[in-house]
């Protein structure tokens, strides 16, 4: 089911909670970050976003077989890909991301933490001014189907295989032009 009270097209429960299926949308009765004054906490409005999935980097994909398993970790429910540019030291780079859309077994009712005073380190150093509270979703590139990273990594891979074809017809080029 999912949170409307719909089968999903498989027929098992989808037991994610709102707001976790358009995480670029706030809940009812909740205040965008510029609308808190200063004598509310950003706290008192959050509903757990931060604790309704966990994120895994991923390795950069390069190989059939490397888009072969991201369509894998996508055949499960639950899970979404995505991809952010990230910059340090002035270098840029892709970053390939796994989403698991879970629950967090301490997320109480009231969206607060059941083991706030032993909350593992990676709660600890989220920060009220620096979490996604209101922050929207977007990304360079994301895909939620087995079919979605298939098709991008055919894309991807023959694309690949015309540059690296480019590069040799070149390289050849340049070659009988020196003797």
């Amino acid at each position: 089911m999912d949170p409307s009270g719909k089968k999903s097209e498989t027929g098992k429960r989808f037991a994610v909670e709102l707001p976790v299926l358009r995480p670029d949308l706030l809940p009812p009765g909740s205040k965008h970050r510029d609308e808190i004054t200063p004598d509310e906490s950003i706290c008192d409005f959050c509903v757990g976003k931060c604790c309704r999935y966990f994120t895994v980097p991923l390795k950069t994909p390069r190989t059939r077989a490397d888009f072969d398993e991201l369509r894998w970790y996508l055949a499960h429910q639950q899970t979404m890909i995505f991809v952010e540019t990230e910059t340090t030291n002035g270098k840029s780079r892709k970053r390939w991301n796994l989403v698991v859309w879970t629950r967090c077994e301490y997320l109480k009712s009231d969206h607060g933490c059941a083991i706030y005073e032993d909350r593992p380190g990676v709660c600890r150093d989220y920060k009220a001014d620096t979490c996604e509270y209101d922050s929207p979703w977007v990304f360079e590139e994301s895909f939620e189907t087995p079919e979605s990273i298939r098709a991008y990594g055919e894309r991807f891979l023959a694309e690949a295989r015309e540059a690296r074809r480019t590069r040799a017809e070149a390289k050849t080029s340049a070659a009988k032009k020196r003797s």
